[in-house]
């Protein structure tokens, strides 16, 4: 790895997705309070996974953080579970989870983009919030495809372009510094998480996984968009903290569903 991608290893590493909740005394209690707050704040993610049809197949998560939806997929009993992660952290963290439940996955550090995985190995493979991270996004979605067997079912998450969040960190990073010309992708890429970070229109994610049999697209509002959680903690000021008290969360919820940072893809190999 080099370049982009070791920047992008680097800065995860540091904090893993959601760490910001892993509050408590003991590594299980933390542990606990992450997953407790990742299902409060994304409440209509394990309606996407569904990790019980995981049950009896081979499944692969790519991108584990800190483990708390790999941990979902080893409840309910897979005949084989594997994990991959960019960062040493995030696959420490999962392996440490599964340990304190007495449950057992394939855990290792690894690159979306170069699987270490045979053609079609797969039945399911999961992937939530991560391939828009990945500097070739379109190699990853590739990925996915080859080591998914016939038949075979990818559900995964990458970010929309036109969202909420979007909007708001062009007005902070673009309008309000005086470079309105500036290119959303570059807003993301600059501002939104780790270096190079990217989102998609509807018509490019479904152009990404266009070799599928069949993909699924659609868009959620996230809590990111609804400045909710710990959302935000890279950009605070005096402007946020206002805002959190007054944005109108219901309005939005009723009025602009189709806006959300959340791109859910439910595709078939």
């Amino acid at each position: 790895m080099s370049g982009l991608k070791d920047e992008v290893r680097e800065f995860w590493d540091q904090a893993s997705c959601g760490e910001v909740y892993a509050a408590g005394g003991s590594l299980a209690d933390q542990l606990a309070a992450q997953a407790r707050a990742r299902y409060e704040l994304e409440p209509y993610l394990p309606g996407f996974a569904r990790f019980e049809d995981g049950a009896g197949l081979d499944v692969l998560e790519i991108g584990v953080g800190m483990g708390a939806d790999h941990h979902e997929w080893a409840k309910h009993r897979p005949r084989s579970l594997t994990g991959v992660d960019l960062t040493p952290r995030a696959v420490e963290f999962t392996r440490q989870r599964l340990a304190l439940y007495g449950l057992q996955s394939d855990v290792r550090v690894a690159d979306a983009e170069n699987l270490p995985f045979a053609d079609a190995s797969f039945d399911v493979v999961y992937s939530w919030g991560v391939l828009h991270h990945s500097p070739d996004t379109r190699r990853a979605i590739d990925e996915v495809w080859r080591v998914l067997r016939p038949g075979g079912k990818a559900r995964v998450m990458i970010y929309h372009r036109w969202s909420v969040v979007g909007l708001l960190l062009w007005t902070r990073y673009a309008l309000l510094a005086g470079r309105p010309l500036t290119r959303l992708d570059e807003i993301y890429a600059r501002h939104l998480e780790s270096p190079g970070t990217k989102a998609y229109s509807v018509p490019e994610a479904r152009a990404m996984f266009s070799h599928f049999s069949s993909a699924d697209v659609r868009s959620q509002l996230s809590f990111g968009d609804l400045l909710e959680g710990e959302v935000g903690q890279r950009h605070q000021g005096a402007a946020l903290w206002i805002a959190k008290r007054i944005w109108p969360r219901g309005l939005m919820r009723r009025a602009i569903p189709r806006w959300g940072l959340m791109m859910l893809i439910d595709a078939v190999r």
